[in-house]
């Protein structure tokens, strides 16, 4: 996906000719269709700034931001009934308010973040974001709620965005800082993982909830440290964690063993202004035999995670594997497409991943609004958690901590249950630290 250009302005800033349309993407036109108004695939983005913002600079440095990077400022165009492909509109200007501030309240941040998981901005109208200023009524704090529809956009694409808008706001640099020097092993010609054939786990029912949609918990962590040097990064860490995390919960549910496939969205976008603004990532799936989920083996199973994440992200593979391409291709008129693949969904079903990790990483931008605003210090993403994989955990790391969401469909987990997976999770996250203190 790249970024394109705005339709041409005659002098009384009125096109001259039709909005620029594009076909949506394959990752796109999945997406489409097989949306879900019980379960919409949002992508929620909370940024925690120290101070407070001004709200008519704020919509001026944002509406700036969209401008300067205009593929975002799109719609979903009309099309006939025979129409073979989905296409974005791209517009001037934005059709809707962006920025919204909504009236304070004690319960703001609770409300924001059931927003952010239930009301999925549409499609019809350009751009399919939305942006609300949410005061912390327990701190000082100022707290953005970027929700996106994931249809059209995704976390990193929506960040660029946000950081652009920052600089227009503040006046100070927020380019991306360099990433991290990695001092990990070659990558390996081939790997030991056992057969991806099986039907996965799926994560074990908790006690649902009767409303649908997602609910989500936010925790805040340490990054988890290992030695300079070693095999493996914290992203395999994590993976871990949420591996043995998922293992140990199913175990208390009395589910049988099976193999674990974690899905992990690998970004080789780059992060400057001319990052290109989308459904940028590609999805691979990471995978674990029951037996190698041993928590007494810690060192052992980072390093056999980092080679196969090491391989996976080296391999090169579209957005959704190759099938997804047969499956957008335009032969027929896209309604015909749609009830196919919705049921193509459905049959595999048992044979989707256990669940989702995406790592975003350390934020590369300061997301810094100067004077008055300030730096932001916490940033949480998370990522849909439509079933039947039913859960999903999204990471990214701001000013030395780990920013944490677990996010799930009330179908298959409670509030509780959220709970008690947030406490495995770091007793797991831990224990990679122990090992790697104590691996050769």
């Amino acid at each position: 996906m790249t970024t394109l250009d705005h339709p041409a302005r005659d002098g009384t800033d009125g096109p001259i000719k039709p909005p620029a349309r594009i076909p949506f993407p394959v990752v796109d036109e999945v997406a489409r269709h097989c949306l879900q108004e019980e379960e919409p695939e949002t992508v929620h983005i909370e940024v925690h700034l120290p101070g407070r913002l001004d709200p008519d600079r704020l919509r001026r440095a944002f509406t700036g931001a969209l401008h300067r990077h205009p593929r975002i400022l799109m719609r979903e165009a009309r099309r006939p009934w025979y129409g073979r492909r989905y296409e974005w509109e791209l517009t001037p200007d934005a059709d809707v308010e962006v920025v919204l501030f909504p009236p304070p309240d004690r319960d703001a941040l609770k409300h924001a973040r059931d927003r952010a998981l239930q009301d999925a901005p549409p499609l019809s109208a350009s751009p399919p974001i939305r942006l609300e200023v949410v005061l912390d009524p327990e701190a000082d704090d100022t707290v953005l709620f970027v929700t996106i529809n994931h249809t059209a956009l995704d976390g990193p694409a929506c960040l660029r965005v946000l950081a652009t808008a920052a600089e227009l706001y503040g006046g100070r640099d927020n380019s991306p800082a360099a990433p991290p020097t990695r001092t990990t092993a070659e990558v390996p010609g081939a790997i030991d993982a056992p057969s991806s054939w099986a039907p996965p786990a799926r994560v074990a029912h908790g006690a649902p909830e009767p409303s649908p949609g997602n609910g989500m918990l936010v925790a805040e962590f340490g990054v988890p440290r290992r030695p300079k040097g070693s095999p493996y990064t914290v992203n395999d860490q994590l993976m871990v964690a949420t591996a043995l995390m998922i293992t140990h919960w199913n175990r208390e549910h009395g589910a049988r063993p099976r193999p674990l496939r974690i899905t992990m969205p690998v970004d080789d976008r780059t992060r400057d202004t001319d990052m290109p603004i989308g459904n940028g990532t590609r999805l691979v799936e990471v995978p674990f035999a029951p037996e190698e989920l041993d928590a007494s083996d810690m060192a052992g199973l980072l390093r056999r995670t980092a080679d196969r994440t090491r391989a996976l992200k080296a391999l090169p593979r579209p957005q959704l594997g190759h099938g997804a391409a047969l499956l957008t291709a335009p032969v027929v008129p896209v309604t015909w497409r749609a009830a196919f693949t919705r049921g193509l969904r459905r049959a595999a079903g048992p044979w989707t991943s256990t669940t989702l990790l995406s790592n975003i990483g350390r934020i590369p931008y300061a997301l810094d609004f100067g004077e008055g605003a300030g730096r932001a210090h916490a940033v949480w993403f998370s990522a849909p958690a439509r079933m039947p994989r039913g859960l999903t955990v999204t990471t990214a790391s701001t000013a030395g901590r780990l920013h944490v969401a677990f996010r799930w469909s009330r179908r298959l987990l409670s509030h509780g249950d959220g709970s008690h997976l947030r406490d495995l999770f770091e007793h797991y996250l831990h224990a990679t630290e122990h090992a790697t203190e104590s691996a050769p």
